[in-house]
């Protein structure tokens, strides 16, 4: 996963592009160019999803057992693999996310500790 400007270019956690994956399936089944595409478009194009990147975190979490998928026509009449969340991966999206959300508390609480206290 890049940037578009590499002097710009963001790099992500570990395991945060799996966790971008479930929540865009979360949303409905999808083929990897979509879900590299919605990332991208969701981030306001600051997140460049690269293939590289992308297929063997799908492949990650197909072993993991949080997605699955089916073959099916593209909308360009292509075949393709829509992936989809299992249930195992609905809880482990919850749990990601809180995990997310403990972790970007906490760093905020060293960065801003003025503001995470409700000061100004």
């Amino acid at each position: 996963m890049s940037s578009r400007d590499d002097s710009g270019r963001l790099e992500l956690l570990q395991g945060t592009l799996d966790l971008l994956i479930l929540r865009t399936l979360g949303l409905g089944p999808a083929h990897g160019h979509t879900i590299a595409k919605t990332i991208e478009r969701g981030s306001n194009d600051v997140l460049q999803i690269e293939q590289g990147s992308l297929y063997p975190a799908l492949h990650r979490l197909i072993k993991r057992g949080w997605i699955d998928f089916e073959v099916g026509t593209s909308e360009n009449n292509r075949r393709a693999k829509f992936y989809r969340l299992t249930a195992a991966g609905r809880r482990q999206l919850a749990v990601e996310t809180s995990k997310w959300d403990r972790l970007t508390g906490a760093i905020a609480r060293i960065l801003r500790p003025a503001a995470a206290d409700g000061e100004p």
